[in-house]
């Protein structure tokens, strides 16, 4: 794709660039989203790797500080990193945090490889001669609401499987190897098909409990995904140096919040991020949790990280009556249908007030900010987030750009599914585009 941009030596030259770049085919349609790093773990609704590199190869310079404050998977951090910019993240989610570190640290394909042989095979002896040290250490590993959620999505012979792989990563004394090797431990779990759970299409975060399933082998399904991850990370991008990190200091994970990221003001060249949907369109926790509870988190503690979320579905909570009227709009209409879920929006709005304050706080005066985002039906009210967003972003300081549009290629792009005789849900229905809206800090 053309290249717009050749510097920035005024707020005049980004907002023409960045007016330009959000008319340009932003669906990358037929384009390979899952090369290199970016297909080692599945992710619901991330938006693809040609979209923050689009952005980031028109809209800063080598060395320039990218920001997501809202990261995900990690695709923007990987991007930058790869095209020699300085990536700044932030994510309260332990599996977000854990699969972009993984995403962020270069593998050695052949050792890692070795390494992923030994671990299967050490953890099928032990399986076989001390399958009651393994029982005892599951008694131990988990407390009792963790343990009875293992046991009802779990069947007992994938639990000690699980339990006899995840023995041998621990044991991983390379921090790196480690962090790849948990990844695909988790991704065993969080699969698109198939998987080890007696849940059905985790990756899409609606668990459904299949009595009569009969789940696959972690060995297998473990193997299977080593060798898809680094087949893909062999591959890389066409004509484009290998991703992964080649310096460390070039990449920073922050486990706060997108609202208070604790940067110093004017620090950021770039921001690319993608809010979450409203209302919790996508409960993320509802699947994190089925790995998560193996690497010690317990129910509780992660019921206690979902409140947190932006954009969760609580109604409760600080209250935002500073809204912009596009906003106030759409609340009324929501109200006269739903007014528990128009006090939910509203906090969603409000939430989205305070990220965007932050984010205009840490970005350099003469900027972009790029928000990629999905609207939702609320009670048959389309609330139009895009619209409201852009309002809330003019309304702490930022210029608008513009509002770009994605068609979703439903093929590739991972939704929320129902699985029945229904064959398209009405979240599926809703969810067939996106709106990229930029903005400006004057």
């Amino acid at each position: 794709m053309d290249s717009y941009k050749s510097s920035f030596p005024n707020n005049g030259s980004c907002l023409n660039l960045l007016q330009e770049a959000l008319c340009a085919d932003l669906d990358f349609h037929g384009t390979n989203s899952k090369h290199a790093t970016h297909g080692w773990h599945p992710f619901p609704a991330k938006f693809p790797p040609q979209l923050p590199q689009f952005f980031i190869e028109n809209l800063s310079d080598e060395n320039d500080v990218v920001f997501d404050p809202m990261f995900g998977s990690g695709t923007t951090l990987v991007e930058a990193a790869r095209l020699g910019r300085r990536a700044i993240g932030c994510d309260i989610d332990p599996l977000a945090r854990m699969i972009a570190e993984a995403k962020l640290t270069a593998v050695s394909s052949v050792k890692t490889l070795e390494t992923g042989y030994k671990i299967v095979d050490a953890a099928k002896r032990d399986l076989c001669q001390d399958r009651e040290q393994l029982e005892q250490e599951l008694n131990r590993r988990f407390d009792t609401k963790t343990r009875a959620f293992v046991d009802y999505w779990f069947l007992p012979q994938q639990q000690l499987e699980l339990l006899a792989l995840l023995q041998g990563i621990e044991s991983l004394t390379q921090a790196g190897m480690r962090k790849f090797f948990e990844m695909v431990f988790s991704s065993t779990i969080i699969a698109k098909s198939g998987g080890v759970s007696l849940a059905r299409d985790l990756a899409h975060t609606r668990p459904h409990k299949v009595a009569d399933k009969n789940p696959n082998s972690a060995f297998v399904e473990f193997v299977k995904r080593l060798k898809h991850n680094l087949v893909s990370y062999a591959k890389g991008p066409t004509g484009l140096p290998q991703p992964g990190l080649t310096a460390a200091q070039n990449v920073e994970i922050r486990t706060v919040n997108a609202d208070k990221t604790g940067l110093p003001p004017s620090s950021v060249d770039l921001i690319i991020t993608s809010p979450p949907y409203a209302n919790n369109a996508i409960d993320y926790m509802r699947a994190h949790k089925f790995s998560l509870v193996w690497f010690g988190w317990k129910i509780d503690d992660l019921a206690g990280i979902r409140a947190q979320y932006l954009g969760h579905d609580a109604a409760t909570g600080a209250q935002f009556d500073c809204l912009p009227q596009q906003c106030e709009k759409t609340l009324t209409r929501l109200a006269e249908r739903d007014s528990k879920k128009a006090a939910a929006l509203r906090r969603y709005f409000g939430e989205m007030s305070t990220v965007l304050s932050e984010m205009r706080r840490v970005l350099k005066k003469g900027r972009a900010a790029v928000v990629v985002v999905g609207s939702s039906n609320l009670s048959g009210v389309d609330v139009e987030t895009q619209k409201g967003l852009a309002a809330i972003g003019e309304n702490v300081g930022f210029e608008l750009a513009g509002i770009g549009v994605r068609r979703l290629d439903r093929d590739k792009r991972m939704m929320p599914a129902r699985w029945g005789k229904e064959q398209r849900s009405q979240i599926e229905k809703r969810m067939h585009e996106e709106y990229v809206i930029g903005l400006v800090k004057p």
